[in-house]
């Protein structure tokens, strides 16, 4: 684990991105309803990246409910991010930080300035829009979804 991004505590970050299919997703959208897991990763069709959102794909209806939900953020432009949603199935958001590029992933302090993409980094985020949990992995190294999971349902009260 590294030691880059915020801190739980304060407010997450609000911002809008568009996702595979071109939508605005809005964080802020989910402030009051919704618990949420935010998915920070370098690039997608690479191999870590593409096992760990199969993985959530796999398990999306534990991940998904009505008290919660998983936003994957990378710099990525939309169509790559949509050719890939198409070649793995993945099927829930995969947002585009690509312009300005790597906006959010900055203001989350997750932008790696060197690969021009963020960390392999997560957030929980509570329904009051207040970071609940954050972790951060070397780019070779794969998420525990068990414990982000048991954070994002935690967060979801």
């Amino acid at each position: 684990m590294t030691d880059a991004g915020l801190s739980p505590g304060g407010a997450a970050p609000d911002f809008t991105l568009r996702d595979q299919f071109g939508q605005d997703t809005s964080l802020s959208s989910y402030r009051g309803k919704k618990a949420v897991l935010l998915l920070f990763y370098p690039f997608a069709f690479s191999g870590v990246c593409t096992g760990e959102m199969s993985e959530i794909r796999t398990r999306l209806d534990e991940f998904l409910t009505f008290d919660t939900e998983v936003l994957a953020i990378s710099c990525d432009p939309v169509f790559a991010l949509r050719a890939w949603a198409d070649t793995d199935g993945i099927n829930f958001p995969l947002l585009s930080d690509f312009w300005p590029h790597g906006e959010v992933a900055r203001a989350y302090e997750v932008f790696d300035e060197k690969k021009g993409s963020p960390t392999r980094s997560s957030y929980v985020v509570d329904r009051d829009g207040n970071l609940a949990w954050a972790v951060h992995h070397a780019y070779a190294l794969a998420r525990d979804l068990d414990e982000h999971l048991k954070q994002l349902r935690a967060a979801a009260g």
